[in-house]
This record gives C-alpha cells, structure tokens and sequence, in this order.
C-alpha cells in the first residue's frame, strides 16, 4: 500500500506565524512565568514556558483537520512544579544516567545530586534533584521571514547539583511553516565540566491521554546500542540491534515485540541508540513514528550522536491535562543526545568542555499527515 506525506496548508492570507507572549502563572516561590505558543500557517501551535523551558503542549492537525494536543502535560504551572516524569523538560545539565553519582575529572572526583528511584539505584538521572526543568529560565520571543521563535537563558551556578563551573545556558526554540520545531543548546563555561542536554517531551499522536501507542510504528537510524545493566547504567559495550527486540531499523509497531521486553527492570524501551551519521555532528535523520489512525507523523533530526527511545514504562495512571489518565505505554519519547554516563566510559564519546568551546546540539521535530492510497 503506497503512502505520501501531506503538510496541510491554510491558505488564508490573514494567517502568518506568530508568538503570543502571555503570563502563565507564579511559581510557589513567586516567580511570575511567562508563556509564548508558537503558530504557523499550518495550524500548528506550540506552547513554551520560562519554567524549566518546557514544552507545555504541540498541537497539530490530523487527517481529517481534528486538531489535538500530542504531548503529555498539565493545565496548571503546580503540575509542572510536581512533576516527576520530565513531562516535554529541557533535560541537564547532563541527560540520561550518571553512574554511581559521580564523575572523575582531570584526577578530581565530583559528586552529584542522586535521585534514589526505586530499583534503579543510587545513580545521577537527567540532571539531579533540581535540574534545568526545575528552574525559570528568561524567554524572550523572536520573528524572521522563516520562523518565529523564543530564546532562552539560564546560569547554571559553579557547583550546582555537584557540577562544576559557572554555564552560561541558552535554549532556542523556533517553528516554521515546514512545521519543524528546531531547538538549538548552547552553553558556556568558566570552568572544565560537562554537558549533554536533551528534550523530553511524551509523545502520543492519536492525541494525549488517547490510550496506548502499542500500534503506532516507529523507525529508529541506529545498527548499535549500549548495552545497560540492571540499574539502566551502560556498560560500555556498543552491541549490534540486529536479531533483537530493539531493532526499529524497518519501521514497526511498537508492541510488536514488546512482550519480549518486558524483563527485570525493563518494563518496555528504554535504552539508547547510537545514530547512524555519516559524519559526526551532521543534522542527519534518527527517528519516525506515525499513527495510521490519525495519520499524523513525527520525524526527528538531530546533531547528536545518539537517542534514547523510552515508551513510558513508568506512568500509572497519573491524572494529567483535562483529567487525562496517563496511563503505561501512553505516550513514546525520542530523546536526542550524547553518550549516556561518558563522563565514565573512556570509550564513549566525551561530554566535557573548557571555557574555550561552545557547547552547541541540535533537534528538529517535524510533523506531517500521511495519508494511505485506496489502491
């Protein structure tokens, strides 16, 4: 059955892109946080807010126009506050695990805040007990003939979470009428330290709180993985995808083999892919899904060497916007970034900057309609 993808245009000339800069709501420590929804030509409309730099919704159209919400979250700035699933977070200073919760630099050996979790340890994830989606961070909007956009900012103090060096943040949202959402990371540092930052934003696109994305397909541009351990911390070992449940090499249903996944500590994916790139740092494709019953499809760009693909083992249930139950296998994540725990794998590719580099990562997410033939 042949397919093609379809972006649907709005052909009105009263619609341009455009950032509407409202108040959100204050912060339980009285931090007043500002919001700026992004909107093409093409429907798509975009909420950010200078808490954590969140992702707050992505609303695009289905086959049919229906417009939803596809991402996971709240209607009120208390749920983000509360929030302990990373719900669409600005994930840092460092993504992902950090074993052991700590890290050797130059001969020096520093110790980061630990999230204690059930079952998985006394490791580092995502950042720490207070990371980037747990501050309030500066926006300011922005609007070219290409894209509309916000800007980001944030200093990170010397010694926040166990980090070292003062690291000046900037996080660039922007969206165009191609309808990519582009996010650009940058950092600096006065100090050696380091950095992998990512988004993670739960994705379903029959729509939020539209039961599971057991059926909806997914392609990953990976040969390779990192083989973790009982804790989700890697190895070190680089291991080939092919033969096993993890492969998403040709696009599939993501319960297709989910039974097979369902082992200790593994209630479903939950692990990192290295992308395929023909060069390092390339802006090469790494990721897809796309539900036939909406036909709305996702397609992820990235700079980064590597993604981890999660299927959100872990919801429960959890009330989310509207009342929504969040629910196990609700929503999928494609989290673009570097190495996870290089800060200890020699063999990994280094996450460390000077104060003479500038830290720079990209991802685009790109949303589209497929429509099947009848023939």
């Amino acid at each position: 059955m042949d397919e093609h993808t379809m972006i649907r245009q709005n052909t009105s000339e009263e619609i341009t892109m455009k950032v509407i800069t409202s108040v959100y709501g204050t912060t339980e420590n009285g931090d007043r946080i500002n919001s700026f929804a992004l909107q093409n030509n093409n429907r798509i409309e975009i909420e950010i807010i200078e808490y954590g730099a969140i992702v707050a919704t992505i609303k695009t159209p289905d086959k049919n126009g229906i417009i939803e919400d596809i991402t996971l979250g709240y209607d009120e700035l208390s749920g983000w506050e509360n929030d302990p699933y990373y719900f669409g977070a600005t994930i840092g200073r460092v993504a992902n695990r950090t074993g052991g919760a700590q890290f050797i630099l130059d001969g020096k050996t520093y110790d980061l805040a630990p999230n204690t979790l059930p079952d998985f340890g006394n490791n580092h994830l995502h950042g720490g007990i207070k990371p980037f989606n747990k501050v309030v961070w500066k926006g300011s909007e922005f609007k070219n003939d290409q894209e509309v956009g916000v800007v980001f900012e944030y200093l990170s103090k010397d010694g926040e979470e166990g980090y070292p060096g003062n690291l000046s943040c900037r996080v660039i949202y922007s969206l165009n009428n191609k309808n990519e959402l582009k996010i650009i990371y940058k950092a600096n540092t006065d100090q050696k330290t380091i950095v992998n930052v990512t988004h993670h934003s739960y994705y379903n696109l029959a729509g939020a709180g539209n039961g599971t994305i057991l059926d909806q397909l997914v392609s990953i541009n990976a040969d390779e993985f990192t083989m973790a351990d009982e804790n989700l911390i890697p190895t070190g070992e680089i291991l080939p995808v092919i033969g096993l449940p993890i492969d998403f090499k040709e696009a599939r249903s993501v319960g297709s083999r989910m039974d097979e996944m369902q082992m200790k500590n593994f209630k479903g994916y939950d692990l990192n892919y290295i992308v395929n790139h023909e060069e390092a740092g390339d802006m090469d494709f790494a990721a897809s899904a796309k539900d036939m019953k909406s036909g709305r499809k996702l397609e992820v760009f990235t700079t980064q060497p590597c993604m981890h693909f999660y299927t959100s083992n872990f919801l429960d249930g959890k009330p989310g916007r509207s009342g929504a139950s969040y629910i196990q296998y609700g929503a999928f994540c494609f989290e673009p970034q570097a190495y996870p725990d290089a800060a200890n794998k020699s063999n990994f590719e280094s996450i460390v900057i000077s104060p003479e580099d500038t830290y720079e990562q990209k991802i685009i997410y790109k949303f589209s309609v497929v429509e099947l033939s009848k023939n």
